[in-house]
């Protein structure tokens, strides 16, 4: 076939049919009684006919589902930790970049339903898109079932209850960096170490290494959140206070 006879890329992507949206449910571990609020929480306002056929306002719900699963949840596991505590932890696990990993644990990308400006733009790996979209599967499942399924898709995906210490401060990795360069040595590289636990709740194991030190070791659901672990681990155990940063304290009890 000569080049003039070749579907474009984009054609091709055009005609590319979507995975079931079964594969999904498994994934998300919920099967939806009414599928149109999986399909309405999947579909960007480039894509919709009018801003209520967009996931947007599922968002906003599911935003709310999210705080206030978390915030059950985390005072369930943690019950002598102080309102401080339990405040950081809940920043820590409501923000956009933990949504963006849910998302991408679910393999939600080849599932959204994008207008073609979006998907030519990379859409489907957008990290607010995925943020937004977790949210909005979060409010589909609590239309579609209730709340207690919902807390319990936000256990299963979120895991709230680890035993990490609460994020305090400045950002961990951003801290680290700084004072590794304030220092001369090259930035903190991060490898993945280990990865186990089923695909809809992973559980990295990353190395944070810093030259002429020893690795601090951190655990989280997301690349990310063990990334920010592995960092503050350094940080305690070296005893890095300058410039006003902050580390942690033990977890209690």
């Amino acid at each position: 076939m000569n080049d003039a006879a070749r579907p474009s890329s984009r054609a091709r992507r055009a005609h590319r049919p979507k995975p079931a949206l079964g594969d999904l449910e498994e994934r998300i571990g919920h099967s939806f009684a009414d599928p149109d609020l999986l399909v309405r929480a999947l579909t960007h306002v480039s894509k919709a006919s009018g801003r209520a056929g967009s996931y947007q306002r599922l968002e906003f719900l599911g935003d709310r589902v999210l705080g206030l699963a978390i915030a059950d949840l985390l005072y369930a596991a943690f019950p002598i930790a102080d309102e401080g505590d339990l405040s950081r932890r809940l920043a820590g696990l409501v923000r956009r970049e933990t949504c963006a990993a849910v998302a991408t644990t679910w393999d939600v990308g080849p599932h959204l339903i994008l207008g073609p400006g979006e998907v030519m733009g990379g859409g489907r790996r957008n990290q607010t898109i995925l943020a937004d979209v977790c949210e909005a599967i979060l409010a589909a499942v609590f239309l579609d079932a209730g709340f207690a399924k919902a807390k319990d898709l936000v256990e299963a995906a979120f895991q709230p209850a680890r035993k990490t210490a609460a994020p305090r401060g400045r950002d961990a990795k951003s801290a680290l960096q700084e004072w590794a360069m304030g220092r001369g040595l090259p930035i903190p590289v991060y490898d993945v170490v280990e990865r186990s636990g089923p695909d809809h709740a992973p559980l990295f194991r990353i190395a944070a290494r810093v030259e002429g030190i020893e690795p601090g070791i951190g655990e989280g659901s997301s690349k990310r959140l063990a990334e920010q672990e592995a960092a503050r681990a350094i940080l305690q155990r070296e005893g890095i206070v300058e410039s006003g940063i902050e580390t942690n304290e033990a977890e209690p009890g």
